[in-house]
Order: C-alpha cells, then sequence, then structure tokens
C-alpha cells in the first residue's frame, strides 16, 4: 500500500526561490526506499525543471539514480534545494521558464520572483490543494470567491 503526505517548503536562501513556501505532495511506492517517491509542487513554481501545471519534479537523483541510501531528508535537504539552486535549462519540464533562463536571466530571476509573492506565500501553503474531503464543505459555504477574477467559465466574445 502506497503511503501519501505533504511537506512543507521554503526556498533556499540566496535564490529568487527565498520567501516561497511550496507545499510538496510525497508518495511514497510499496516498494520504498528501492524505488524512489514520486515528488509534486501543489502550489505553483516557476522552473525549468518542474511542470508548471502538473507540479512534477524532473531531477535525475530521484526518477534515475535514486539510492535505497537516499531518503526524505536527502530530497528535502539537498536535492530540491539544489535544484532550485542550479537548474537545468537543457532538460527543462517547462521550456518557457528554461527558454527564459539562458536568453534573459534577469526576467527569468523577475518571474521567479512575481511566482513566490503570488503563489508561494505561507498563506498560499495553506490554501494550495486543500484534501479532497473538505472540497464539498467549502463550495457549500461559498469560499469559492473569484477574488475579482473573471469567473472560469466566462465568454466575453458571443
Amino acid at each position: 500500500m502506497k503511503q501519501e503526505f505533504y511537506v512543507r517548503f521554503k526556498g533556499p536562501e540566496e535564490t529568487p526561490f527565498t520567501g516561497g513556501h511550496w507545499k510538496i505532495h510525497v508518495e511514497l511506492p510499496d516498494q520504498y526506499p528501492y524505488k524512489s517517491p514520486s515528488i509534486g509542487f501543489v502550489n505553483r513554481i516557476f522552473h525549468p525543471n518542474i511542470d508548471e501545471l502538473s507540479g512534477s519534479v524532473c531531477l535525475d537523483v530521484i526518477n534515475q539514480t535514486w539510492s535505497p541510501m537516499y531518503d526524505m531528508i536527502n530530497i528535502f535537504e539537498v536535492f530540491l534545494p539544489q535544484l532550485l539552486r542550479y537548474p537545468n535549462p537543457s532538460d527543462p519540464l517547462n521550456g518557457e521558464a528554461a527558454a527564459l533562463l539562458m536568453r534573459e536571466p534577469k526576467a527569468y530571476e523577475a518571474k521567479v520572483k512575481e511566482y513566490v509573492s503570488k503563489y508561494a506565500s505561507k498563506e498560499a501553503v495553506d490554501e494550495a490543494g486543500e484534501d479532497t474531503e473538505s472540497e464539498d464543505e467549502l463550495s457549500s459555504a461559498g469560499s469559492f470567491d473569484s477574488g475579482g477574477e473573471e469567473p472560469a467559465g466566462a465568454m466575453d466574445d458571443v
């Protein structure tokens, strides 16, 4: 039986991710620690090696070179901070982030910081990917305020 849980992760110091807070979904397969865990960012992050929509992470050490000697501490204290610190634009899951990093590093850094302030506040972590069971009670409580944004199904020019 696989296990899943969430970990709160902070952006590493001295990077554009500083001050960011992310909720990371971790799924341990039955064969863990012999098989690598599956890891995904729940709230959005702008990074060449992290898929913006699904949050899945492209990290060799997790995907290909995993060893049973590694554990969760390695992932959250070494591998993920290293990934954020040293993105690899030549193996992207987010082509836009990779291209921006290679062509305009300053613009890339600005966009990372914009995502951090928009999607990676402490409050965003608390709201990110609320468990599905609580969604029903949330919607009946009417807390899906669009916050001034257009409703999802709105069409302007009909």
